[in-house]
């Protein structure tokens, strides 16, 4: 028996934020990126949405510890 063939289309299509509806990234063969999308709109969609990892230590100060 044969294997049975997954669709393409399902996977060509992964969900996405629509804030970010229609972005796409490819890399030559040189190696440079290639964006759909302004840097700086991405840069400011991801400091919005995700979490920086390196600032993770720092608290944010709590308006309630300062109360007395």
């Amino acid at each position: 028996m044969g294997r049975r063939k997954k669709d393409n289309e399902n996977a060509a299509k992964p969900k996405v934020n629509p804030e970010l509806e229609g972005f796409d990234i490819k890399i030559n063969s040189f190696g440079e990126i290639s964006s759909s999308f302004d840097l700086d709109k991405l840069h400011t969609f991801l400091d919005e949405n995700v979490e920086d990892k390196k600032l993770k230590h720092l608290e944010k100060p709590d308006k309630d510890k300062n109360k007395k």
